[in-house]
């Protein structure tokens, strides 16, 4: 029997590694595929830490781990938020009427939590990346030949 509670506890806390489809029962292909950009944003991470914010490797990665982190707190809300009989027809259907698919004060406190992890680190990841990409912008080009003012003082 697997219950909501603790799909939506994994979800919130592992999932960003797939585990939480595991719990399920999906060993699918999104599980497979979901520690990549996990790995590939905390590779991000290290590289911001390790050569600093000026990396443009990093703050390219480093997104990946973001929007992975708050896909997965939006999927731990919907499998909280979902109706006991549909958890059951989808994830218990060998007892349809399963106490599981109930939701307790345990899940509602995931969801809160999920929430506000998933916001938080949604629009974390948005202000990182569009600070990163306007300052990327605004940067001098290094190509740029010196103007005649430059000159004239220069002589």
């Amino acid at each position: 029997m697997k219950s909501k509670t603790w799909a939506v506890w994994l979800t919130l806390t592992v999932g960003a590694l797939g585990l939480h489809r595991l719990y399920l029962g999906r060993y699918d292909v999104w599980a497979k595929l979901l520690p990549l950009p996990t790995l590939l944003g905390s590779y991000g991470v290290w590289r911001a830490r390790s050569f600093g914010v000026d990396d443009q490797g990093s703050w390219l990665l480093m997104p990946l781990l973001g929007l992975t982190l708050a896909a997965c707190a939006l999927n731990a809300i919907v499998y909280g938020l979902m109706s006991a009989e549909k958890w059951n027809q989808q994830f218990n259907p060998q007892a349809p009427d399963a106490p599981q698919g109930e939701t307790h004060w345990m899940t509602v406190v995931g969801l809160v939590a999920a929430l506000g992890l998933g916001t938080t680190v949604l629009m974390a990841t948005l202000a990182f990346g569009i600070q990163r990409s306007f300052e990327y912008q605004m940067q001098p080009s290094q190509s740029t030949p010196p103007t005649a003012e430059v000159k004239k003082s220069a002589d």
